[in-house]
């Protein structure tokens, strides 16, 4: 309480100081405002705290103010005793809303009602983002002061419920809360999401309107007492589609400015957001983790949970936001979400267009224009249409313009609607085709009315919006004039002057016109030529045939061809004549007809067949006449040619050329040409006709003139394109582009730049050709290798149909896509030739058909060439044994007195046995039939015991080799042979074979190579390095007991096992590693041989025969514990091999002490007792002490050892496999062990499961069912020995059932399926699998695999089901081979990559049903370093050329850069998944001011100046490893240096001066100016140089003027030879001393050589110009440029010289026109203001008063064509239309407008 006294004390202190300090400044204010007092913080004091007598003097302690500073008073304060209020304070604040205040004063010594101070708003704009708080500065003003004898740092308390006016500020970094104030300062928000305001201590209302009490309120839209409008509510629910192959897909799109968005996910999936800025900027949030945090400077609110995810964002959204999902799980997800979307495009009504008449009345429209409110712009139409709440207005119309017209021009001008928008016009199609080509037809058109937007398009409205100007009409007359005629001219006189002739006339096509034309029916056409007589008879012979017509008469006379165009019509079109067929007389002509067409879309002309084209086909040949033979004499008359062709004489003079202005210049720098363009004119009309029309000999010479004089700056100079380097697909084409710059266009001389100087952009080198999709083709891969090695082989390629598409991609197509023949898949190889051989053939029959025979064969030598022919020639190969080509034979028994007997086949009497040698022996005796495994240098005889065949025609093979007596190796003809010392290459299988049967004994060492003296090569890895092919063997076994085993335990399956020599070897030497056994004293035996040898023979003898030290077993006891070990894991294979071999010593040496203890006792009669026991007790007690021990000893690795009493080791756990089939106990009971299958049949009442496991510590044991613990309960029941039992098994128990050993060290899993007979089980899985390290990795089906490239990935199918079922494997839905199977239930995918991605599903089926599993394999790639990155190059061109940039590499790259400047590093890393990238500085996160660009590959440093020496790195991370990349920045300045001289400015004399050549380095290397001129220049001081006098030289004075200015004149210079001295001076030299260095200059020239000109003007042309006044029109002539003889030149050259005028106005009669005028049409109204009358303008000419064309009287104004009418009131006592539009008013609904319905009174009054 003494603290909290203390601080009212000293709160109340510091009030009065602030009311104190205020008063001054309130003294001072009031003195300003004559007397009103202002108390801007008075407020902040409150007023219980203050005594009355000091709040009277702060009152009225002040000068008595001026009444004329006061408001006047308003009514209700004259009627009170309170006088005006004052003028306003100022704002408490300058921006986010504040409070200001008026005061008044109490007029009465009364209390007066009411209050003597109001507030208002003010400041109502919102503050900039670095002004921070308004509240949180307040509490910062006490940082200065201290609190309990101390400074704190106060930060705000905002949204106290109890009073949020009063300052509660909290230290920073304690608990402490503390009231600093009773008040904060007026306009501080009560709470942080409120508008509301504290004044006074008060939590004030504010409206959204900033406006105190106000109650008004935001819309949904955020519009300040909005109705709503401006948005749309949208809500909706999106479900999940993705799955394992579709990652993420898109929930919903908000666009920019939304509001209140609220999205809730149930499922296991995951939200993230994307983001596009209206500048275009994209960036994505990843919404990790819950909390809030702003996007885009928009607040977003987002929770997390376990099943559902939420995000909230109050809005409005200063970005568009893309709402996506990803995958997270198998299960289903669905996302809810409501906000409210602004409406951006509203229709927007626009202001009345420009009246249609500027006078006399017209009317006006307004129209709607869409608007978009982000941009501030007008849009098209269609945007605004997507708001279904956007009703466009309708348009307005009115009158305007209703002055009358100035009664000085008499009509009203309409204004041109075509400039203004959008003003309805009529708007009429082209004309249609004319019905007749002459002779009068009609062609229509369609009008209607349409409006034009501000973007051009044009649309129909309603046709009373276009009826203020005549609708155009719509039909109309055409070709009205007659059609063209044939015209015959008069015959010519006869060709003979006596006898029969021939005569000619010309006939012509005339159209209406006059003029010959095309056109007329050529079957009406009159003959041309006709036989005359002369009767005059003729006294000379008469002519063979008729003398042909002159050559002028009969070029008149063939009719004129028309020119054919080719068309988009298949046409006719003919070629040009050939020449005539003869030089004189009469001949033929042909040409070329073809049908054609014009392909539009190529522009080409394609030959087409004749029968395509329509219509007569023209005349393919012809007569022609080439003047007379022999010198005949050809006459005609002058008056003919008159006839022909004076009829053109008029067209001469109506048509004539002139000059039109200059065609663009040739070069656009550097100096070109303009030429003159010249036409054929119309004098009278002035228009340019046909240019056949003028005379050809009066066209003017050609006109040029210089342009572009300026010179060319650099530019680039641009190759062809290269051919495309791809004919389909996408190829490349690449040019030549090189900067140059044209010094001479007269020498063409140009040079190649540095490409710095164009400024302009560098064109393109390399650009996309052929992009589109190329056919299907065959792609052959590579040739494999060779079928032979030697010889002629054959090499085989697949040819696969693929597409190469326009993207770059290939697509693999069926073979029935590829329309080419397919490529050779075989071609002979090219090898060397092969080696010599021996080639044998089958053995014949044997000689005899019964008894002894023998058997041969052929061998011939062949050598194989690389042609692949043979060679056969015996000398080639070494010589063939006798032995190889003849063998002996034996059939049965011969028959005796023809006796039938019973034919049986030979038999081989094997012993399947194992024999291990223990100790050293000296011969041993065997039967074949087993396995030996002996000590060296032991011998040994082999018998082969035969029945049914004779023993000398016995063979025998080792290694399948054929075995001949040796004197190593002896063969007896009883089938024996005798080994005599056994050394290692006596190791192999010996082979037996009598008739048809063979028998092998396979003979090993001990101790030798030849004897796997470990476990086999599965168990230990380095000896599948040492032993690739007995692994292959111990694989393909134990694949091979699998597979019987798992599939059930049928008494067929169980076969002889393929090869079990490779586990015989490990079993035995398992047995020989216990104590006792030779296995590890082998080589002790060769010191004790010496010794041996002294043996008596008789001891040699006895242990020959009774095998005393050699251990023997069955081999069907061996397969059994193969088989066994085979089902094992590798993890208990040394437990399980333990076990049995323990099981089978005992047995073995039980056998063996009862036959050595016979052995003993009738040794002992004749030998020393000590000799023999003592080795023999010596093993056997070493033995059968390691078999003494309890089985739990034996048969764990983990017991203690008996001998050494060593500790157990602690061991991981490990389940037992049993491969017993299940024992059904009785009817209704079975047992069984794990990795069997248990088919429930309906009798069945119990199944027990049993579970075996070893371990250190002891494991404990659990079940499972389908991968959920079991739920035990009176059916389910755990045995005390861990066993399941099931009692009463119903369906619903079927699956696969686990059992689960697990301690400290580890767990072992082993699965047993319980089913019924019918649809089959899968045991499936629900796990991903992630593998970035193991070379292989095995998964059961339904688990999701992601694994690197490379390994190997084996997929297990775990089936049971009764029928058997079968297992089918598929890849995306397609079947896959057999070749992709391990074996039933597994599928192995080899070395996988990118390719083998993919769904991979196992289907079982059996008779009864089907049922698939799936899992879904991933193929991951470490990120790794490309050699480029192609966003680099894209941000590069946007940041400038002053930015550098470097790609991070792994070994680190280095780039120096200068302080200050901007750096981009490039992290050019690829992966699957793509890698995300963390940039790192001196291996720390970026602390520097930076910005990640291209999805955080690029790393922009703003201002490198921030980062001291250090490397930056890329950490490149996926779920498949990490890559690290670095670079290290340089930072070094740029500085200009001036250690380098410029040359010289003079070789001599007294101004030579040298200046140092500034260049800009960067560590002490010259680079590009640029990089410096930021830099301030070093000041310069020029250096004299070449100090001394010059040698004599010429010295020349200017030109003089020239003599004449043009024709040519002379110019004189004076030439002296001097001397410059170092001083400066000149002194005169002779001649002789400057003609030794150089020629004297000359001192004469010529000069104006170009010609002298002159202006020349034609005759003026005719009166036919553009008519200017009545009777007055315009006319023209020739001005040009000639020299003075006549020689016509540039009109530049004439530029200096007054040029004459080229046109004059001139008297023409054409020129008398007027505007002709017709009366006015009847009014359309009677009265009111809406009538209007029309009346017909033309042009006529005076004395014809026919109509012309109307641009003739352009110069003389218009008269109206309309006007208004009968504009008086009308009668209100009669209800009439006064316009006789009503029934379209009435039609078109407008009666409801005012100007409408008075007009259309009758019509709307019905209506």
């Amino acid at each position: 309480m003494a603290v909290a006294a203390g601080q009212r004390r000293g709160s109340a202190a510091f009030l009065l100081a602030l009311a104190l300090g205020l008063l001054a400044a309130a003294q001072v204010q009031g003195d300003q405002n004559q007397g009103a007092v202002f108390l801007r913080e008075f407020t902040l004091i409150r007023r219980e705290s203050l005594h009355d007598d000091f709040l009277s003097d702060l009152l009225h302690n002040h000068k008595t103010e001026d009444p004329s500073s006061r408001t006047a008073r308003s009514e209700e304060d004259r009627d009170s005793l309170w006088d005006a209020w004052g003028s306003w304070s100022e704002c408490s604040r300058t921006c986010g809303g504040g409070a200001s205040y008026s005061l008044r004063r109490c007029l009465s010594s009364k209390t007066c009602e009411g209050r003597n101070i109001r507030y208002r708003t003010c400041s109502n704009v919102d503050c900039p983002p670095e002004a921070g708080d308004f509240r949180a500065q307040q509490c910062s003003a006490h940082n200065d002061v201290k609190y309990q004898g101390q400074f704190y740092e106060w930060l705000p308390v905002s949204d106290d419920l109890d009073n949020p006016c009063s300052l509660k500020c909290q230290a920073k970094g304690t608990a402490l809360v503390v009231e600093l104030a009773p008040k904060v300062l007026d306009g501080t928000r009560c709470y942080t999401e409120s508008l509301d305001m504290c004044i006074s201590g008060l939590c004030q209302i504010v409206g959204c309107d900033r406006q105190l009490g106000s109650a008004v309120k935001e819309d949904n839209c955020g519009v300040c007492n909005g109705d709503g409008t401006t948005c749309r509510l949208v809500r909706g629910q999106y479900k999940s589609q993705l799955s394992a192959n579709k990652l993420d897909d898109t929930v919903v799109a908000i666009p920019y400015g939304s509001r209140q968005i609220r999205l809730m996910l149930k499922g296991p999936d995951h939200l993230y957001l994307e983001t596009k800025t209206l500048q275009g900027v994209k960036s994505e949030n990843s919404l990790s983790s819950t909390g809030s945090f702003l996007v885009e400077n928009s607040s977003i609110n987002f929770q997390k949970l376990p099943d559902k995810e939420t995000l909230r964002i109050p809005g409005p959204l200063t970005a568009d936001f893309t709402i996506k999902i990803r995958y997270a799980g198998a299960a289903d997800s669905s996302v809810q979400f409501i906000f409210y979307q602004p409406i951006v495009h509203r229709w927007r009504e626009t202001d009345f267009f420009p009246c249609s008449a500027s006078c006399g009345g017209g009317y006006q429209l307004t129209s709607a224009e869409c608007f978009d409110l982000r941009s501030s712009r007008v849009v098209a139409d269609q945007y605004c249409h997507y708001y279904p709440e956007n009703i466009k207005p309708k348009p307005k119309l009115q009158e305007c313009n209703l002055d009358p017209c100035p009664a000085s021009d008499g009509y009203k001008q309409i204004m041109p609607y075509d400039l203004y928008h959008p003003l309805p016009r009529w708007e009429s199609t082209p004309w249609t085709a004319c019905s007749s080509s002459c002779g009068g037809g009609i062609q229509s058109r369609s009008v209607s009315c349409v409006e034009e937007d501000m973007q051009g398009h044009i649309s129909p409205v309603e046709e009373w919006k276009c009826m203020y100007t005549p609708k155009m009409p719509v039909v109309q007359p055409c070709n009205i004039f007659d059609c063209p005629k044939w015209l015959a001219q008069e015959w010519s006189p006869c060709t003979v002057t006596c006898g029969q002739g021939l005569r000619y006339r010309v006939v012509l096509c005339i159209d209406h016109r006059g003029m010959h034309t095309g056109g007329c029916t050529p079957k009406t056409k009159p003959h041309i030529k006709e036989e005359c007589i002369v009767p005059t008879p003729c006294y000379k012979p008469k002519e063979k045939l008729p003398v042909e017509a002159k050559l002028p008469w009969y070029k008149q006379a063939q009719e004129l061809e028309e020119g054919a165009v080719v068309s988009e019509e298949p046409s006719f079109i003919p070629e040009a004549w050939s020449t005539c067929s003869v030089t004189c007389g009469v001949g033929s002509q042909v040409r070329l007809v073809k049908c054609q067409v014009l392909l539009s879309f190529s522009q080409s002309v394609a030959d087409l067949p004749i029968d395509e084209c329509e219509g007569p086909k023209p005349v393919s040949q012809r007569a022609c006449y080439s003047g007379p033979c022999n010198g005949e004499a050809t006459e005609y008359a002058p008056e003919e040619s008159e006839l022909l062709y004076g009829s053109f004489q008029e067209f001469d003079e109506l048509y004539d050329w002139e000059y039109e202005g200059f065609t663009e210049c040739s070069e656009s720098c550097g100096g070109g040409v303009q030429e003159a363009v010249v036409t054929c004119l119309n004098k009278q009309t002035r228009e340019t006709v046909d240019e056949t029309l003028c005379v050809t000999s009066r066209r003017p010479p050609q006109l040029l003139k210089a342009c572009s004089l300026d010179p060319c700056p650099p530019r680039w100079e641009i190759g062809k394109w290269s051919t495309c380097s791809l004919t389909c697909g996408v190829g490349l084409q690449t040019r030549d582009v090189f900067c140059s710059h044209l010094l001479s266009r007269e020498t063409n001389e140009t040079i190649i730049l540095a490409d710095e100087l164009c400024y302009t952009p560098k064109p393109s080198l390399v650009q996309a050709c052929n992009r589109f999709d190329c056919p299907p083709s065959w792609y052959p891969t590579e040739w494999q290798e060779c079928s032979q090695t030697c010889g002629s082989g054959v090499q085989k390629r697949d040819t696969l149909c693929k597409q190469h598409l326009a993207d770059g991609s290939l697509l693999e197509l069926p073979e029935t896509f590829c329309s080419t023949p397919r490529p050779v898949a075989q071609q002979v190889c090219e090898n060397e030739d092969c080696p010599s051989e021996w080639l044998l053939s089958d053995w014949t029959q044997c000689s005899v058909s019964c008894g002894e025979g023998t058997q041969s064969r052929n061998a011939i030598c062949r050598k194989m060439l690389k042609t692949g022919h043979f060679v056969i020639n015996s000398s080639l190969c070494p010589p063939l044994p006798f032995s190889s080509l003849t063998r002996p034979c034996a059939l049965g028994t011969c028959t005796r007195h023809n006796r039938p007997v019973h034919k049986q086949s030979p038999h081989i009497m094997a012993i399947k046995k194992v024999y291990i040698q223990t100790r050293k022996q000296k011969k041993l005796h065997f039967v074949v039939g087993g396995y030996a495994y002996l000590l060296p240098k032991t011998s040994v005889n082999l018998r082969c015991p035969t029945r049914r065949f004779r023993k000398s025609m016995i063979t025998w093979e080792k290694d399948d080799k054929r075995l001949i007596s040796s004197a190593h190796i002896t063969i007896t003809p009883y089938g024996l042979i005798k080994i005599n010392r056994l050394k290692p290459s006596d190791t192999g299988t010996y082979t037996c074979t009598a008739g048809s049967v063979q028998e092998h004994f396979v003979i090993k060492l001990i101790g030798s190579s030849k004897i796997i003296a470990r476990e086999p090569a599965s168990i230990r890895e380095e000896e599948t390095m040492r032993k690739p092919s007995l692994n292959e063997a111990l694989r393909a076994e134990e694949k091979h007991v699998n597979r019987i085993l798992f599939n059930g335990s049928k008494a067929e399956k169980r076969g002889h096992l393929v090869d079990p020599s490779g586990w015989y070897d490990y079993i035995v030497s398992r047995l020989m590693q216990y104590r006792g056994w030779p296995g590890e004293n082998l080589e002790s035996w060769e010191a004790q041989e010496s010794t041996e040898r002294n043996a008596s023979s008789e001891e040699d003898q006895s242990r020959e025969y009774s095998l005393p030290f050699t251990m023997i077993t069955e081999q069907k006891r061996l397969d059994d514990i193969i088989s066994n070990l085979s089902q094992q894991p590798e993890e208990l294979k040394d437990v399980y091999t333990e076990q049995l071999v323990v099981q089978l010593a005992h047995e073995v040496f039980k056998s063996h002490l009862e036959h050595q203890e016979s052995v003993i006792r009738a040794s002992r009669k004749g030998l020393d007792s000590t000799s023999v026991e003592h080795p023999v007790h010596r093993h056997v007690s070493g033995f059968t002490g390691s078999l003494r021990t309890s089985s739990a000893e034996a048969f764990l690795p983990t017991s203690v050892d008996p001998v050494n009493g060593l500790r157990r080791p602690h061991q991981k756990p490990a389940i037992l496999r049993k491969i017993s089939a299940a024992q059904q106990l009785s009817a209704s009971e079975v047992v069984t062990h794990l990795g069997q299958t248990v088919v429930l049949a309906s009798g069945t009442l119990s199944v027990l499961l049993h579970c075996e496991a070893v371990g250190n510590p002891k494991p404990t044991i659990s079940w499972a069912k389908n991968g959920e613990e079991v739920k035990y309960n009176d059916r389910m029941l755990l045995q005390p020995d861990d066993s399941l039992q099931i009692l009463s098994p119903v369906e619903a128990d079927v699956g696969f059932y686990a059992c689960n050993a697990s301690n400290a060290l580890g767990s072992d899993s082993v699965s047993i399926a319980v089913t019924l007979a019918g649809k089959p089980l899968i045991k499936a899985s629900r796990a991903t699998v992630i593998n970035t390290e193991s070379s292989a990795v095995t998964v059961d089906i339904g688990s999701t695999v992601k694994t690197i490239q490379r390994a190997n990935v084996t997929i297990s199918c775990q089936v049971a089901g009764v029928p058997e079922a079968e297992v089918t494997w598929f890849k995306n839905k397609v079947k896959l081979s057999f070749a992709h199977h391990l074996h039933d239930g597994l599928l192995l995918i080899p070395n996988v990559s990118l390719s083998d991605q993919g769904l991979y599903s196992c289907k079982a089926a059996n008779l009864r049903g089907e049922v698939t599993e799936s899992s879904q394999l991933l193929v991951l790639e470490p990120p790794r370093p490309l050699p480029y990155l192609k966003d680099l190059t894209a941000v590069l061109s946007s940041a400038g050329t002053s930015t550098r940039s470097v790609l991070t590499s792994s070994s680190g790259t280095n780039m120096t850069i200068s302080p200050g400047s901007s750096a981009l590093i490039g992290c050019a890393v690829d992966g699957h998944p793509t890698p995300n990238i963390t940039w790192l500085y001196s291996g720390k996160p970026l602390s520097l001011r930076h910005r990640l660009l291209a999805a955080g590959r690029i790393l922009q440093i703003l201002n490198v100046s921030d980062a001291p020496d250090g490397e930056f790195s890329c950490l490149a991370q996926n779920e498949a490893g990490l890559l690290t990349q670095k670079t290290s920045l340089a930072i070094q300045e740029y500085q200009w240096s001036a250690d380098k001289l410029m040359a010289c400015s003079a070789s001599c004399g007294p101004k030579g001066v040298q200046l140092p050549q500034l260049r800009c380095l960067l560590d002490g290397v010259e680079v590009n100016i640029s990089y410096c001129k930021e830099k301030p220049k070093p000041a310069l001081q020029p250096i004299a140089c070449n100090r001394r006098d010059c040698p004599s030289r010429w010295m020349v004075t200017s030109w003089s003027p020239c003599t004449r200015s043009c024709g040519g004149g002379i110019q004189i210079r004076r030439v002296t030879c001097q001397r410059l001295t170092v001083k400066g001076n000149s002194v005169p030299m002779s001649n002789e001393a400057c003609a030794q260095v150089s020629k004297r200059p000359v001192d004469t020239q010529n000069c104006n050589r170009q010609p002298c000109v002159e202006w020349v003007a034609s005759s003026w042309g005719q009166c036919n110009g553009p008519c200017i006044a009545p009777r007055l029109a315009v006319q023209h002539r020739q001005v040009f440029c000639q020299t003075k003889d006549g020689t016509s030149v540039s009109s530049d050259q004439c530029s200096s010289l007054s040029r004459p005028l080229s046109t004059q106005n001139c008297w023409t009669d054409l020129c008398g026109v007027h505007w002709r005028v017709s009366l006015w049409t009847v009014c359309t109204a009677t009265c009111g203001n809406y009538g209007f009358q029309s009346r017909r303008v033309d042009c006529v000419h005076i004395r014809t008063n026919k109509p012309v064309m109307e641009h003739h009287c352009s110069w003389r104004p218009r008269p109206a064509n309309w006007q208004r009418c009968n504009i008086m009131p009308c009668e209100n006592v009669e209800c009439r239309d006064t316009t006789r539009y009503c029934e379209k008013v009435k039609q078109l609904k407008l009666c409801q407008l005012t100007q409408f319905k008075s007009r259309c009174c009758g019509t709307c009054g019905k209506a």
